[in-house]
This record gives C-alpha cells, sequence and structure tokens, in this order.
C-alpha cells in the first residue's frame, strides 16, 4: 500500500487499540520474586509510547488495549495513560473488539489496531487501518496496511500516532507548540 493510500485510511482513525506485549511492550515478560513469596510479573514501556498516547488523547483520539494476557502493570499503565478501553485475557479478540466498537459508536474503519501476532489477525483484517510492528510475525506483513519501523516497545506506538495525526493534520500544531 503506498503512502497517500496509507494517508487517506488515518484520516479516518478514531481510536487507536493495541495489543500489550509486542507492541507496547518489546514482548518480554519478567518474573520477579516477591518478598511474600512466588512470583510477580513486570514488563517496561517506552516513555515515547506514552506520550504519544497523550499526543493522541490531546488531539481527540480515543485509545484502547485489547491483550490476551492479563496484567496488573498493564492495567496501572492504562489508568496511568488514560486510555479509554481495556480488555485483558483475550486470545480471541474479535467478540471484545467488536464490543469496544459497539462502546465506542465507531464503525470498523475508525480504527487502527496495531499487532505483533498471529493471534491479532482477525482484528487486523477487519479495521480501517491495520499496522504491524518491526519485529512482528512475517504472516502479518500480507494483511496489514503499514508496518512500523520502531519495534514494538521501543516507540512504534508513538510512529504510528505520528503517522494518524500527521494525516489528519494534528501534528504539526503539536510540534509548533514545542518549538515556540
Amino acid at each position: 500500500m503506498n503512502r497517500a493510500q496509507i494517508r487517506t485510511r488515518a484520516r479516518k482513525i478514531k481510536l487507536l487499540l493495541m495489543d500489550v506485549d509486542g507492541v507496547l511492550t518489546d514482548g518480554r515478560i519478567y518474573y520477579v520474586p516477591s518478598p511474600h513469596g512466588g512470583m510477580f510479573e513486570t514488563k517496561t514501556f517506552h516513555s515515547r509510547d506514552g506520550l504519544g498516547i497523550r499526543f493522541a488523547h490531546g488531539a481527540g483520539l480515543k485509545t484502547g488495549i485489547l491483550s490476551g494476557r492479563a496484567s496488573p502493570v498493564v492495567e496501572y499503565r492504562a489508568k496511568e495513560l488514560g486510555i479509554h478501553f481495556i480488555q485483558e485475557a483475550a486470545l480471541e479478540k474479535l467478540e471484545p473488539f467488536e464490543k469496544m466498537l459497539r462502546a465506542a459508536g465507531l464503525g470498523p474503519d475508525q480504527v487502527c489496531y496495531m499487532g505483533d501476532d498471529i493471534v491479532d489477525l482477525p482484528v487486523l483484517k477487519r479495521v480501517g487501518l491495520a499496522v504491524g510492528v518491526e519485529g512482528g510475525h512475517e504472516a502479518l506483513r500480507r494483511h496489514v496496511h503499514y508496518w512500523t519501523r520502531r519495534p514494538g516497545g521501543l516507540g512504534a506506538v508513538r510512529e504510528t500516532v505520528e503517522l494518524i495525526l500527521e494525516a489528519q493534520g494534528k501534528w504539526k500544531p503539536i510540534l509548533k507548540r514545542y518549538l515556540a
């Protein structure tokens, strides 16, 4: 898909949905011993992705998480960033996706979904802007409209936000604020 076609799709986006492991994170999961016995899970998130999500919100986009795994760390990060929709523990993602669409009052063509693995394909094949991340499973490449240059967990979300906001004419005003 050429740049003009991608921009046309990006102009319609009102909701950015993201997988977590491999998209908002680099896909690695750390288990750390708990002082009370057992283990707890931790992940790393990139600050630029977080700032990109804040820029998206400031420009009027809604955001959401659609993840196959559940994690208190993800819930915390989502709350911290003000993410509007969150569905975890959804390896089968189509039904939760459709519920989010109804809750948001949007059509699939108004959604950008970012994924990195084959469990994301049912949603990627239905949205207006399907984004695969660098380092994602190769099977996604023929089903996405855009493949990021940045890997998951290292700026892929920010890159996608900038792509959408640029297409909607909202990126330059954000930059202008910081260049003044």
